[in-house]
């Protein structure tokens, strides 16, 4: 009896320890493309910019119309989060939730681990992706060709409205994602991006 007791503890023991050692049950990060997401935009060239923004949630990898479950949003160049306070622009969203982002240089594989202190919100000074040629995603070439290109080695990183953690490379802001766009002929404000997606709240690596 006494043997048959211990063995039967000594397995309890080996099962409490092999869940142990197996740890939580982690989703798995999520790397999807997106094609040709429009972000269309009134006025600029002097006039004021306006236009409802096109509200993306990186969880179902799609965008919405909700006025809540959104962590980011493009009109035109401009990317705002759902996180911080209205620039004050016309049309824009309601922030609800709690995302931020910055920028890391370098490419997504060497993106590794979120570093949390220079994550930013959005602001009444500005957004927290900075707008304007080469201060933010985006080159402007200017004359003769007048392309808006994404900058080589600028990936977003980004914390969710629900603090999870998601990366993001730009690839094209021209429909079809052309190799040589032609901003005369080929329809602009047509994002094309990859992301990886952390589903794993308060997990802040990539691997």
């Amino acid at each position: 009896m006494k043997t048959i007791k211990f063995l039967i503890l000594s397995i309890m023991l080996i099962s409490f320890y092999n869940c142990e050692d197996d740890g939580p049950n982690l989703q798995d990060i999520q790397s999807v493309t997106v094609e040709d997401l429009h972000a269309p935009q009134e006025g600029g060239q002097g006039q004021p910019i306006s236009g409802q923004f096109t509200k993306f949630d990186f969880e179902t990898g799609s965008e919405t119309n909700s006025e809540t479950d959104w962590d980011i949003a493009f009109r035109g160049t401009s990317i705002i989060v759902n996180g911080g306070i209205s620039l004050g622009t016309n049309d824009e969203p309601e922030r609800t939730g709690d995302a931020g982002v910055y920028i890391f240089n370098g490419t997504m594989a060497e993106m590794v681990v979120v570093d949390t202190s220079l994550i930013t919100q959005d602001s009444s000074e500005g957004y927290a992706i900075a707008s304007g040629s080469g201060n933010g995603w985006y080159t402007y070439t200017g004359p003769p060709t007048y392309l808006i290109s994404p900058t080589p080695g600028k990936i977003l990183v980004f914390r969710t409205r629900d603090g999870k953690y998601a990366k993001m490379e730009i690839l094209s802001y021209y429909l079809g994602a052309p190799e040589n766009p032609d901003a005369f002929s080929d329809p602009s404000r047509y994002y094309t991006f990859n992301y990886a997606y952390q589903p794993n709240e308060g997990v802040t690596n990539f691997e």
